[in-house]
């Protein structure tokens, strides 16, 4: 009898197309309504309830009742990560879904990824980070030094309340379209926060696309290049 943790029903749920599609749309780290995921799935709110419930009972969603309504979300970072890390694979492997179009260059060039930075700039970020020796990184393993304290404190993040939470500091994510590092964690998505709060970078209304602001473009280009 095999021991150990059982994949296969994670994988079989994550497999079904129609619950792919769902789990796809809650990256963008927003809660959705039955309704909205039933949408983004192709299917109908009866179907998309069945699907939704078994997606809840895994501990993969986090259902949310806010008066009237019902909202679902992703049940948390290690599954965003662990959805971003398929969608990794199966783009180094040719398993495209469709052809690139005018969105995709945008979506590969600044997207959120849960809560944090992902795509190329997300990449330039972390790699001028580690290059400048304000992270320490050895593969999976990583961690802010001192100098790296100094630096983000310069930003504005508060890093007293990041590092007293239960969520570790760093963490590193593989970033689907550049197959290359991004920075995640409780840093990861306070960074996001503080170019959002300072005006550099602003979400479009649907979709998970981040867009520079000129003078967000400007700043971000002098601090990572």
């Amino acid at each position: 009898m095999q021991q150990g943790p059982d994949i296969t029903r994670i994988a079989a749920l994550i497999g079904e197309p129609a619950r792919a599609n769902m789990l796809s749309a809650l990256l963008g780290g927003q809660a959705l309504t039955a309704r909205e995921l039933a949408e983004a799935a192709g299917v109908t709110p009866a179907t998309a309830s069945g699907h939704l419930g078994q997606l809840a009972e895994a501990g993969l969603l986090w259902p949310r009742k806010q008066g009237r309504h019902r909202y679902f979300a992703l049940a948390g970072e290690d599954v965003a990560q662990a959805l971003e890390t398929l969608a990794g694979l199966a783009a180094s492997r040719g398993h495209l879904r469709t052809r690139p179009g005018p969105n995709d260059a945008a979506l590969r060039e600044a997207r959120i990824c849960y809560d944090h930075l992902a795509g190329a700039a997300a990449v330039r970020m972390f790699e001028s980070m580690a290059g400048r020796g304000f992270l320490t990184v050895a593969r999976e393993e990583i961690d802010l030094t001192e100098a790296g304290a100094d630096f983000v404190a310069d930003l504005g993040v508060d890093l007293g309340p990041l590092r007293a939470a239960r969520r570790p500091l760093c963490r590193v994510c593989l970033d689907w379209s550049e197959r290359r590092s991004h920075l995640s964690g409780a840093l990861g998505a306070a960074m996001l926060e503080r170019f959002r709060a300072q005006g550099w970078i602003r979400r479009r209304e649907t979709g998970r696309h981040l867009v520079f602001t000129p003078p967000g473009a400007r700043g971000f280009r002098e601090l990572f290049g």
